[in-house]
């Protein structure tokens, strides 16, 4: 069995060997969800020979004695020498921090959003002190700061907000996203899971996030039909990602916001008033206050986002709300009901369940993953078509909306396309995509003289199907042609 390897985060693994490389003073902040590749990324820099070392102290949700032990323990971990007194409170470990700096140390502090906790919150004032004496002698500091936080709208108050203590004192600003594909198509490959349906079940259920793929790869079922995986993955007593969702978001929101986020995850592209007709049903009390979870929901946990019809002004009413992330939306629409059930009911059904559930989401999951395709390869500069610019939300009064709207303006094309998770589908789709391209081309006046073009997409698509798609006009793309990463000749 080959071994994990590190794979992507090119970028930004250069991005932070040029920070640490400075020789001076550096105070950076991470960002991204949980089990996104923070800590692994630092592991990949920091675990090269360099100055003193690294310190690293996960903060817990706890009181500031909590808080204490925890600094304390990592101490000891991390074989602080005596020379530095272990803090007795949250002035002295700031301090503390200060101290490393100087001796050369990266200081990394983890899940540093809870310090917007408000009986934490003090200590961002006393590290402002510390921060501020390190800027001022910057070129006389070889070490630095590293905070990294997996709730974005906390760690970015306790830093960007005009009225907080460590307002524009950060140097430099890292937030990881997913692994792109390309990345996870190698990741896949090199551990013998990739086929195009594969990829679409794996992304479907993990996304990008790499902690997933090596969970699965550990227990020997990253390539495993896919029950096998749900099983082992979800549903035995010793399943890694049995509580993965409960422990990431939904325990931050502390159940208020569980039914919206539940019928987002089974109705995607539900609309605020299909919210408050189900909220009317399951709590008449709730259904006026949907506004304002929505809004908290996207804009301080950017869990949800909210696609506009073409041509729609930003405060428009008529917007549609899909849940951003694959693995909280798999979870809260496939997988939680039937996990919560293993005790009740026989597994193998509860595992058809779940499997047939994350089938038809694998619908929706298709179109977005051939625009992010779309997207990747044009960056790359592979392919025929130069993407400029992809139009997302597009449906008319009759609800009606396109798989993929895709725009070269370099080369004056548009480019519409279906995509469906069974190949055998498209033929029947072709004469209402070309019907609703003509629907978007009279709203979309600036695009009527621009070259039509049409695709076909599903994650596999033989010569005998492609042939006839081309009979109709319409290209066929599978995910074996979107992956396809060597230069056109």
């Amino acid at each position: 069995m080959n071994e994990w390897g590190f794979y992507g985060r090119t970028e930004e693994l250069a991005q932070l060997r040029a920070i640490v490389e400075r020789g001076r003073w550096f105070f950076v902040r991470i960002t991204g969800r949980r089990r996104i590749g923070k800590t692994t990324l630092l592991q990949r820099e920091l675990g090269r020979s360099r100055g003193a070392g690294t310190f690293y102290v996960q903060i817990p949700d706890s009181a500031p004695a909590g808080v204490i032990a925890a600094v304390r323990d990592a101490m000891e971990t991390f074989e602080i020498p005596a020379e530095f007194p272990r803090p007795t409170s949250l002035l002295e470990f700031a301090r503390l921090v200060e101290k490393l700096a100087r001796a050369g140390y990266v200081v990394v502090l983890d899940e540093f959003q809870y310090f917007s906790r408000k009986h934490l919150h003090e200590f961002t004032s006393h590290l402002q002190a510390s921060v501020d004496r390190l800027s001022a002698d910057a070129a006389h500091v070889p070490g630095g700061l590293v905070v990294l936080g997996s709730l974005h709208a906390e760690i970015v108050a306790l830093l960007d907000d005009r009225s907080a203590p460590l307002y524009n004192r950060t140097t430099d600003v890292m937030d990881l996203r997913h692994l792109d594909i390309r990345s996870l198509q190698e990741l896949l490959h090199t551990h013998g899971a990739d086929t195009p349906e594969q990829l679409l079940f794996l992304w479907n259920l993990f996304e990008g996030v790499p902690k997933f793929y090596r969970d699965a790869w550990e227990r020997g079922v990253l390539a495993s039909d896919r029950r096998v995986l749900l099983q082992t993955m979800f549903f035995e007593s010793s399943a890694p990602l049995r509580t993965e969702a409960e422990n990431w978001f939904l325990s931050e929101l502390r159940g208020r916001y569980d039914v919206v986020l539940k019928y987002v995850a089974s109705h995607p592209g539900c609309t605020n008033a299909d919210m408050e007709s189900h909220l009317r049903d399951m709590s008449p009390d709730t259904a006026e206050q949907v506004g304002g979870y929505l809004r908290i929901l996207i804009e301080k946990y950017a869990m949800l986002e909210r696609r506009l019809p073409i041509l729609a002004k930003p405060n428009a009413r008529r917007g549609r709300y899909y849940l951003r992330d694959n693995f909280l939306r798999s979870w809260l629409d496939a997988l939680a009901a039937p996990v919560a059930a293993v005790s009740f009911r026989p597994l193998e059904a509860l595992i058809s369940v779940a499997d047939q559930r994350l089938m038809d989401s694998e619908g929706h999951a298709l179109e977005r993953l051939a625009g992010i395709l779309y997207e990747e390869r044009s960056r790359l500069g592979l392919g025929d078509f130069a993407l400029t610019r992809r139009v997302q939300g597009f449906w008319d009064r009759s609800d009606i909306e396109i798989d993929l709207v895709a725009v070269s303006d370099v080369d004056r094309v548009i480019r519409f396309g279906t995509c469906k998770r069974n190949a055998a589908r498209l033929m029947g789709s072709v004469e209402s995509l070309k019907s609703n391209a003509l629907r978007f081309l009279a709203h979309h006046r600036a695009l009527q003289d621009y070259k039509q073009e049409f695709v076909a997409i599903a994650p596999r698509i033989g010569p005998s199907l492609r042939h006839e798609l081309a009979c109709l006009g319409v290209r066929a793309e599978d995910l074996i042609d979107l992956t396809r990463w060597e230069s056109t000749p």
